[in-house]
């Protein structure tokens, strides 16, 4: 028997890295997982791994920066699993680079998959949500905007702060409907981070060293585990918080 034994999670960019590193955590704890992503092979893979130890998962294919697909998307997943229990927002568009050199196209689509996609989803999946008597929603945000230096973060961390602040908000306005929605802000090494320290090896050097704990997290045994927690009874009166799941690295003030 899991901690979390008939619930259901819909994860978006859930076929790779913290994606699925969550998907596999609360699967083991009994959580049917909606699997979602771009990528219909990645998808898959995962769905396969969680099956290998008994788990049950479903792999759906949608892009959340396309508003149209959003609706269809969850309506699957209710259809599919009878209901919503969690959502987490973890889809993510890389957005970095000096201010002067981001275009229009670049800035377009990190609101799209960021702030805008997590607020649809959040009213989308809020019904489903409510009618199951609460829920939890976990929106994955970043310390990019507490950075030593934000040179070349500037959009992504502007993204990553919208997302906060409508994690706090939510949690102001439906904490009543018993949905209690959190942020947590992970280092993992995830394939995005393992693309940044193989390009930006001294940057990266300097990055562990930083890291009090002394080593990047594992995407199910640091970041999954930890959501594992957030999202199960034993948090349920934490709500509205940003959760730094990165070795005590960032000075959040």
């Amino acid at each position: 028997m899991g901690t979390l034994d008939g619930k259901v999670a819909l994860i978006t960019g859930a076929g790779q890295g913290v994606g699925a590193g969550m998907a596999f955590a609360l699967a083991k704890e009994g959580v049917r997982i909606a699997v979602v992503g771009r990528t219909e092979a990645k998808l898959v893979d995962t769905c396969a791994g969680i099956a290998d130890f008994g788990g049950v998962a479903e792999p759906i294919v949608c892009d959340v920066s396309k508003r149209d697909q959003l609706g269809p998307m969850v309506d699957r997943v209710v259809d599919e699993f009878g209901g919503i229990d969690i959502l987490v927002n973890n889809a993510n568009a890389s957005a970095l680079g000096p201010l002067l050199d981001i275009t229009p196209k670049l800035l377009d689509r990190a609101m799209a998959v960021g702030p805008v996609a997590t607020l649809l989803l959040m009213q989308l999946c809020y019904p489903h949500l409510k009618a199951r008597g609460g829920g939890s929603i976990i929106n994955l945000v970043s310390s990019s905007a507490v950075r030593w230096d934000t040179s070349g973060y500037g959009l992504y961390a502007a993204t990553k702060e919208a997302m906060r602040s409508l994690t706090r908000t939510a949690a102001s306005e439906w904490g009543p409907d018993g949905i209690r929605v959190n942020a947590i802000a992970p280092h993992a090494l995830s394939p995005g981070l393992k693309w940044w320290t193989e390009n930006n090896p001294e940057e990266a050097a300097e990055f562990v060293k930083s890291i009090p704990l002394g080593r990047i997290g594992d995407c199910e045994q640091d970041i999954g585990r930890a959501v594992v927690f957030l999202v199960g009874p034993d948090a349920g009166y934490l709500s509205g918080a940003t959760i730094p799941l990165d070795g005590g690295q960032a000075r959040w003030s």
